[in-house]
C-alpha cells in the first residue's frame, strides 16, 4: 500500500463501512467470516499454482479476508471499539460474566451511534495497517492494526490500558481470589468485583498453552509444507472459531500458533513468496524440519499470546486481542531471522 491511500475517499468509506459492519454483526463473527474468505482465497491460489490455470486478478485473501471488507484491523477492531463504547453508554444487557466490553461474540445491531464508532475505528485500523505496510515496519500490518485500535479505544473511552499494577500482571492464581476458575470456568472475583478474568478460562495455564502450541504448530507446518500457503492453516484456525461463537465449550483459539508455524516453515525455502509451490517447498526443505520449526513457532506464538493476555486482558475492562499481539511479535521474529540470514525468506512479512 502507498501512503497516498490514507486519504483516498473510496478507501475511507470502505473502511468505515467495514468497521461498522464488524460492530453490527460482532467482532468475533466478523473475524470468523474473514477466516472463511482466507481459506477460500488460499485454496484458489493453490489450484491456480498447481494446475497452471489462468488466474482471475483478485486476491481474495488480501483484498477481502485481510482488506477493508473483513480485515481484522477494520471489522474486528471496529467491532471491539463499538462494544467498548456501547458498554460505556449502558446499552448492553445479558448475563456475560466478564466485563461486558469483552463480549466480542455478540452483535451490536443497528444503533447509529454504535455503528458510527465501529466505522471510525475501522478507519483507525486501516490507517495503522496502511502506514505500517507503506513504511515496511517488519511486522504483520493487519495484526498491528488490531493492537493499535485496541489501545486507541481504551484511551478514547477512558478505560485503563492494563488494569493492574505491574506486580499483579501475572497473578492468575484462582485459589487466592475467591472462586476457582478451573471448576467454574468463569471470572475470578474478590468481594464481587472481577479481579482476574483469564481470556479463556480453559486456556491459560503455561503447560496447557505450550502443549497446544506444539500440536497446532506441527499442523501449521504440515499444512504449509503440503500447500505452500502461509495462511491456509491460519484460516482453518479462524474458521474453527465458529464453534466459539456457537457457545461450544472449551474450543481453543489457535490462529496465533498456526500462522507463525506456517510462516516459519516456509521461511526455510530459498524462493520468493510468489513463487512458492508445493513442489518447490518439498524440493527445498525436509518435512521433518518443517514440522520441527512449525512446532517451535507454534509454542512461541502460544506463550507470547499468554504473556499478552496476562498483562493487557486479564485485569482490564475491554477486549485486547492476545492473538493479534502475539502475531505482531512472532512476525517480528521471522523478519529479524530473515535479516540476520538465519532463514532464507521473511515470506509475507515486510522487511525495511
Amino acid at each position: 500500500m502507498a501512503l497516498s491511500e490514507l486519504w483516498a475517499v473510496e478507501m475511507l468509506l470502505a473502511a468505515f463501512a467495514g468497521g461498522a459492519f464488524g460492530a453490527a454483526i460482532g467482532a468475533l463473527p466478523s473475524f470468523t467470516l474473514a477466516g472463511l474468505l482466507v481459506v477460500v482465497g488460499e485454496l484458489y491460489k493453490l489450484v491456480v499454482r498447481t494446475t497452471g490455470a489462468d488466474a482471475v486478478p483478485v486476491d481474495i485473501t488480501g483484498t477481502i479476508g485481510f482488506g477493508v471488507v473483513l480485515g481484522p484491523h477494520v471489522a474486528f477492531g471496529g467491532g471491539a471499539a463499538a462494544l467498548a463504547y456501547a458498554t460505556k453508554q449502558g446499552y448492553l444487557d445479558g448475563d456475560f460474566e466478564y466485563h461486558p466490553a469483552k463480549d466480542v461474540a455478540r452483535g451490536l445491531g443497528s444503533k447509529p451511534d454504535v455503528l458510527a464508532v465501529g466505522g471510525v475505528f475501522g478507519v483507525v485500523g486501516y490507517w495503522i495497517a496502511t502506514v505500517s505496510s507503506s513504511v515496511s515496519v517488519p511486522v504483520d500490518p493487519v495484526a498491528l492494526g488490531v493492537v493499535g485500535s485496541a489501545v486507541a479505544h481504551r484511551l478514547a473511552f477512558g478505560y485503563s490500558l492494563v488494569g493492574a499494577a505491574p506486580s499483579e500482571w501475572f497473578d492468575m492464581r484462582p485459589d487466592e481470589r475467591g472462586r476457582d476458575t478451573e471448576d467454574s470456568g468463569g471470572a475470578v472475583t474478590d468481594g464481587g468485583t472481577a479481579a482476574v478474568e483469564p481470556w479463556l478460562p480453559y486456556q491459560y495455564r503455561w503447560s496447557d498453552v505450550a502443549m497446544l502450541g506444539a500440536v497446532v504448530g506441527v499442523l501449521g507446518g504440515y499444512v504449509a509444507y503440503l500447500t505452500a500457503s502461509p495462511f491456509l492453516a491460519f484460516g482453518i484456525s479462524v474458521v474453527a472459531l465458529v464453534f466459539v461463537n456457537a457457545g461450544v465449550a472449551n474450543v481453543p483459539v489457535t490462529h496465533h500458533m498456526s500462522l507463525p508455524a506456517s510462516t516459519a516453515a516456509l521461511a526455510l525455502v530459498d524462493a520468493p513468496a510468489a513463487q512458492l509451490t508445493p513442489a518447490v517447498v518439498a524440493g527445498s526443505v525436509p518435512l521433518g524440519l518443517a514440522l520441527f520449526v512449525g512446532a517451535a513457532f507454534g509454542v512461541l506464538g502460544s506463550l507470547l499470546g499468554e504473556v499478552v493476555q496476562r498483562i493487557f486482558y486479564a485485569h482490564a475492562e475491554t477486549h485486547f486481542d492476545p492473538p493479534a499481539a502475539s502475531i505482531v511479535l512472532t512476525s517480528l521474529v521471522v523478519a529479524l531471522l530473515a535479516l540476520l540470514g538465519v532463514v532464507e525468506s521473511p515470506v509475507w512479512v515486510p522487511l525495511p
